[in-house]
């Protein structure tokens, strides 16, 4: 997807909550810069300048632990950095503190659905989409659940295949079948 693309859907869900500019005031300018270039393409800023960023908004949350928004901004930047756990607590909290927040719900459905558990990101993502409040929002909560349906159709799920052991059985056997066929396939002259 074309950096671009991603920078404009970034600023449009930073700016589809009410208190997204404020939560944004909170951060400092520099870090606020850093912070769109970080969401414009993640491999933009350097190791240092990822851990620094993240740095300087873990204690803007300390400062503010009530504002939602904040700590979803946080929990993304989290986990450009590769902190799962972490980010997976904060955008929990985002959550908690926020249930009605349309942020909070797709970006914590979106790591669910990176992390591979569907059914919580599927759960999240459909949060989202209830709390959509114009084309934009509810357009990428379809996308995403189109993606997370996507994935659930194709067995792409955390420990997924050990719990369907008879569908696991049934893949190997059309996998089998498909070589065998190939195989017998006639070789065509050259």
């Amino acid at each position: 997807m074309d950096t671009a693309i991603i920078a404009k859907n970034e600023s449009i869900q930073m700016q589809s909550s009410p208190s997204a500019p404020l939560s944004l005031a909170l951060v400092p300018q520099g870090a606020q810069r850093n912070l769109l270039r970080m969401f414009a393409d993640p491999r933009v800023l350097s190791k240092e300048e990822t851990a620094e960023l993240v740095e300087q908004l873990g204690d803007c949350v300390e400062q503010n632990p009530k504002v939602s928004d904040l700590r979803v901004i946080y929990g993304m930047a989290l986990c450009v950095n590769l902190e799962a756990q972490d980010a997976m607590e904060e955008l929990g909290e985002a959550v908690r503190l926020s249930p009605n927040s349309y942020i909070a719900h797709l970006k914590m459905g979106e790591l669910w659905m990176r992390l591979r558990v569907m059914p919580k990101a599927e759960y999240h993502t459909h949060q989202a989409a209830m709390l959509a409040q114009n084309l934009a929002q509810s357009d990428l909560a379809r996308r995403q659940a189109a993606t997370i349906r996507t994935m659930m159709q194709h067995g792409i799920e955390r420990g997924g295949y050990m719990h369907k052991t008879w569908l696991s059985f049934s893949r190997l056997r059309r996998l089998f079948t498909r070589r065998q066929h190939e195989e017998l396939a006639p070789v065509e002259a050259q």
